[in-house]
C-alpha cells in the first residue's frame, strides 16, 4: 500500500518534537509542525500528487527543501534528519511527550538535569519528589504528572479514528474485489464511531472464504501475519495498527456484524433478552433450538427481539436498549442536517486562507453561513486580532456580503475568556457581531471551582453565544481544564449559550457524554470545524459522529437552523 499522508504527517512532527528537545531554531521547529498539518489535512493524497506531477512546494508553507523531505518519505523513503535525532536522543524520550503536561521544553529539562529518558525514569523521580525543585515545575505539577502516569499516560495510545480510516479504506477495497464477496463492513468501536480505535475488526460476507483470506494476508501493507486461518486471521498493519478480519455466509451477516460491532455490554444486554425468549443469539445469527430465525440483517435481529433498531453509534451499553424498548431512541443528527459552520479562521490570525476563499469553500459545501471566527488579541502569537482590527476585518466582510447570494459570511471572534471570566474585548466592539465565541486558551490549570466560575462570569456577558471546547481536552495528549458541568450548563441554559462540539479530530470536545448532558438539560450544541483551511471544512463529519454518540437529534444542534432561524436564536436578550 502507498505511504499515507497520515504517515508522512506523524513522521514530520516526531521531527519537530525531537527538534525541539534538543532546543533547535524556533523557526525551524514551527516549519515542520506547519508541513504536518498541512499534509494531514490534504484531500488528496501525496503519492497522488507526486504521480500526477504535483509541485509540493506549491503547498501553504512548504518550501523546496520540506518538498523534498515530504517527496521522499511517500515514496517509502527515510531521512537522514530523523535518523540522526533517533540516534541522538534516547528511544523512550518521545514516550514523555505523550504525557499531560509534558512538552518538548520540560521533557528536555528532565532529561539535561535528571537523566530522565522513558516513562519509568519519571515516575520514580516524581515519587522520590526530584521534579519539584526543577525550573518550570513544581510540587503541582509533580503531582499531576504522576496521577497521568497512574491512569495509563505514557502507553502506547489508541489510533485516532482518521489514521484509521486512511489505513483501513483501502484494505476493505482490496477485500471487496476478492471473489464470492457480497458485504465488507469495518466493525468494533471504528463501527461506533469512537474517539479512538484499538485494533480493527472487519466482517466479511463471502462464500467461499479462501479468496478474501488469501488477499488479506498477501495485502501489501502487512508488515506481520499473526494468525492465518480458513474463516479468520490476524495482521499487523505497517502502521501497527492490528487488524481482524472474520468471513462468514451471507446468511450470517447481520449477527456477526452485531455481535463484533459491539459494545461488549450491549451485546451482553441482546442475548439476555434473547434468552428471556427462549432463543439463542451468537455471532451466527438467533435461534430456536437449532432452527435459525434471523441473521441476514441487523435490522430482522433487533425485531425478532422485540427492539427498534439501533444505530451503531448508540451501541454502548448504557439505556440504549431500555429506549429501543419504549420506542423513545433519538433521531439522530446526520451531515445532511447541517446548514453551516459557526467556527473558522483565516490568515487574519492563525489560518491558511482568506476570508473570501472560506466562505467560498464553504458555499461549495452547500451551507447556507460561515462565522469568522479569527482569535483575539490576546493571543498574540497567532497575530490575534485587536477591536481595531476586528473592525476593519467587520467592513471587509460587509463588503463580501454585499456581493453574495444565498450566502452569508456572519462577523464573528473566538475571544479569550481571561483568568477572571472577562473577555479578551471590549463591548463596544463585541456588539458589532453576528455572534462572538469565548474560549479558554490558558490557565489550564485552575481549580475545578475557579475554573467554573471563570466560565460562569464569561456567560454573564450578553454578547457571548458559545463556549468553544469547553472541556480543552486534546485527545491523546491533555486531558482538558477541571470544570463543574452541572452548573456551567444550568447557566448556558438560562442565558440562551450554547456549547460548541467542536469537530477538529484531536478534539472532538464536547466528549459524547457531555453532549447527551447539554441535550438532557436543554442546551443547545454548534457541531463547528474550527477550520484553519478549507480541507478542515471536511472535519464536519467527525463532529457529527460524536453528536449520534452523544444522542444529539436536529433540533438539538445550533447550526441545523436556516440562516434567519439562527439570527433568532443567537439574540440572547
Amino acid at each position: 500500500m502507498p505511504v499515507t499522508n497520515a504517515e508522512i504527517a506523524a513522521q514530520l512532527e516526531k521531527i519537530a518534537d525531537l527538534l525541539d528537545i534538543e532546543g533547535a531554531n524556533q523557526f525551524r521547529i514551527r516549519a515542520y509542525r506547519r508541513a504536518a498539518r498541512v499534509v494531514g489535512e490534504l484531500p488528496q493524497s501525496v503519492v497522488e500528487m507526486l504521480a500526477g506531477g504535483e509541485a509540493l512546494d506549491k503547498l501553504p508553507g512548504i518550501g523546496e527543501d520540506l518538498a523534498g523531505k515530504i517527496a521522499a518519505l511517500a515514496r517509502g523513503g527515510h531521512l537522514p534528519l530523523l535518523d540522526e535525532l533517533e540516534r541522538e536522543l534516547p528511544a523512550g524520550i518521545t514516550a514523555l511527550l505523550a504525557i499531560p503536561g509534558l512538552g518538548p521544553k520540560r521533557v528536555a529539562t528532565l532529561h539535561e538535569t535528571l537523566d530522565i529518558d522513558d516513562v519509568k525514569g519519571l515516575a520514580a523521580a516524581a515519587r522520590a519528589g526530584k521534579l519539584r525543585t526543577l525550573p518550570g515545575f513544581g510540587a503541582a505539577i509533580e503531582q499531576k504528572l504522576l496521577r497521568a502516569i497512574d491512569q495509563g499516560a505514557g502507553q502506547a495510545q489508541r489510533t485516532m479514528l482518521p489514521a484509521a480510516e486512511q489505513a483501513v479504506i483501502p484494505l476493505v477495497q482490496v477485500l471487496e474485489q476478492a471473489a464470492g464477496v457480497r458485504q465488507v463492513v469495518v466493525a468494533g468501536s471504528y463501527r461506533r464511531r469512537r474517539e479512538t480505535v484499538g485494533d480493527l475488526d472487519i466482517v466479511v460476507a463471502a462464500d467461499p472464504a479462501g479468496p478474501v483470506m488469501d488477499r488479506f494476508v498477501h495485502y501489501e501493507d502487512v508488515a506481520e501475519v499473526t494468525l492465518a486461518g480458513t474463516t479468520r486471521s490476524t495482521v499487523v498493519l505497517r502502521n501497527r495498527l492490528q487488524v481482524d478480519v472474520r468471513v462468514v455466509k451471507p446468511e450470517s451477516f447481520g449477527a456477526a456484524l452485531m455481535y463484533f460491532t459491539g459494545s461488549k455490554d450491549h451485546t451482553v444486554e441482546l442475548r439476555r433478552i434473547a434468552i428471556a425468549r427462549h432463543l439463542k443469539l451468537n455471532e451466527y445469527g438467533l435461534y430456536s433450538g437449532t432452527r435459525r430465525v434471523a441473521g441476514l440483517t441487523e435490522e430482522e435481529l433487533y425485531a425478532k427481539l422485540g427492539l427498534r433498531y439501533i444505530e451503531p453509534e448508540l451501541r454502548e451499553g448504557h439505556d440504549e436498549i431500555a429506549a429501543a424498548q419504549r420506542g423513545t431512541l433519538p433521531h439522530l443528527v446526520r451531515l445532511a442536517d447541517i446548514r453551516g459552520d459557526l467556527h473558522a479562521h483565516t490568515t487574519a490570525s492563525d489560518g491558511r486562507a482568506s476570508i473570501a476563499d472560506m466562505a467560498r469553500a464553504a458555499q461549495a459545501k452547500g451551507y447556507g453561513y460561515l462565522a469568522i471566527t479569527d482569535h483575539s488579541q490576546r493571543l498574540a502569537v497567532v497575530h490575534g486580532l485587536d477591536a481595531k482590527r476586528l473592525g476593519r476585518q467587520i467592513d471587509e466582510i460587509d463588503r463580501l456580503n454585499a456581493t453574495l447570494t444565498g450566502f452569508a459570511i456572519l462577523k464573528s471572534i473566538e475571544v479569550d475568556i481571561l483568568e477572571d471570566g472577562s473577555l479578551d474585548l471590549p463591548d463596544s466592539i463585541l456588539k458589532r457581531l453576528d455572534l462572538v465565541l469565548g474560549a479558554i486558551h490558558s490557565h489550564f490549570e485552575l481549580a475545578q471551582d475557579k475554573q467554573t466560575k471563570r466560565l460562569l462570569r464569561a456567560m454573564d456577558n450578553r454578547h457571548l453565544g458559545i463556549i468553544a471546547h469547553p472541556t480543552g481536552r486534546l485527545i491523546n495528549r491533555r486531558p482538558g481544564y477541571a470544570i463543574d458541568f452541572e452548573p456551567v450548563m444550568r447557566a448556558a441554559a438560562e442565558r440562551g449559550c450554547a456549547l460548541e462540539l467542536n469537530a477538529q479530530p484531536d478534539r472532538l470536545d464536547l466528549p459524547d457524554v457531555r453532549c447527551r448532558m447539554a441535550r438532557d438539560m436543554g442546551v443547545k450544541v454548534a457541531i463547528s470545524t474550527d477550520s484553519h483551511s478549507t480541507v478542515e471544512l471536511d472535519f464536519m463529519r467527525f463532529g457529527v459522529d460524536q453528536a449520534r454518540r452523544g444522542w444529539l437529534e436536529p433540533g438539538d444542534v445550533l447550526n441545523t437552523r436556516s440562516l434567519g432561524e439562527l439570527r433568532k436564536l443567537l439574540r440572547r436578550h
